[in-house]
């Protein structure tokens, strides 16, 4: 990151960084889709779906960028894996600069619903934000919520997929160990899905940047009955993360078939 400060008998009087993302110069020129992919699994998979290349990209700390091969790489690269808000948004500032102008989100999150079971997936339309990132991107009065169109393509999508899916809103948290018994109930009651570490974030930042976001996640964990029941390792959660995955690839090729398309009959 540049450090930038006022000069002598100058103030900065803008609401911006001091400290602010800038694209390097070895730093690549990215396409406008990006997959931003929360867990490992995500990572490992999409790099061997796509035989993904590594970018070299400078301020982009414990998580790595790439970008497949062939004629899709010019559009699409993702990213991962993440943990929490601020590690996430500090990244995908980031690929704003490099170029990205369509973030998807592919994560995990635990479920506060009895009809939503470890495997199933959450379409995020809004999120509680209990997370310390959010207000520092105001938006005024802007509803936080991902961009409609792509939510919308993601919930039609998902239901190709053999397993529930809901659409609604999710309470994001920097603070998993203090997801207290009177929280899950009080959000349970209100009808929120799920629980997990970025989207109330991502959302926020997406508004602010004026760029577009929306996301996909798998439950991994159940939390409903005030017990924690976990499917980290479960075989259906790494499935369905897997044709999420796969799920993100072929919308992101098909907004750009036409493209595609016409760059490989010319090269014919």
């Amino acid at each position: 990151m540049e450090n930038r400060t006022a000069g002598p008998g100058r103030e900065i009087t803008r609401e911006e960084g001091i400290i602010f993302p800038r694209r390097g110069r070895h730093d690549p020129l990215l396409g406008p889709d990006v997959v931003l992919a929360m867990v490992p699994d995500a990572v490992r998979f999409l790099v061997q779906k796509t035989q993904g290349e590594r970018l070299p990209v400078h301020d982009m700390a414990l998580s790595h960028l790439y970008r497949p091969e062939g004629p899709m790489g010019e559009r699409v690269s993702f990213a991962g894996p993440f943990l929490g808000a601020p590690q996430t948004v500090l990244a995908m500032e980031k690929l704003i600069v490099l170029g990205a102008k369509r973030f998807w989100v592919l994560g995990w999150c635990g479920s506060l619903q009895r009809f939503l079971r470890i495997g199933d997936v959450v379409i995020p339309t809004s999120a509680v934000s209990e997370e310390g990132t959010s207000g520092h991107y105001p938006v005024g009065k802007s509803p936080v919520e991902p961009d409609q169109d792509l939510t919308e393509l993601l919930v039609q999508a998902v239901k190709g997929l053999p397993v529930e899916s809901r659409a609604g809103a999710v309470w994001t948290t920097d603070a998993p160990y203090r997801e207290t018994p009177a929280k899950v109930e009080q959000y349970s009651r209100a009808g929120v899905l799920g629980v997990e570490m970025e989207m109330s974030a991502l959302m926020h930042v997406a508004l602010f940047r004026s760029v577009a976001l929306s996301g996909m996640l798998v439950v991994s964990d159940e939390l409903f009955d005030l017990r924690w029941h976990t499917g980290f390792s479960s075989p259906t959660v790494k499935k369905v993360t897997r044709e999420g995955a796969e799920l993100f690839l072929d919308l992101i090729l098909s907004m750009h078939q036409d493209v595609i398309g016409e760059e490989e009959t010319i090269e014919r």
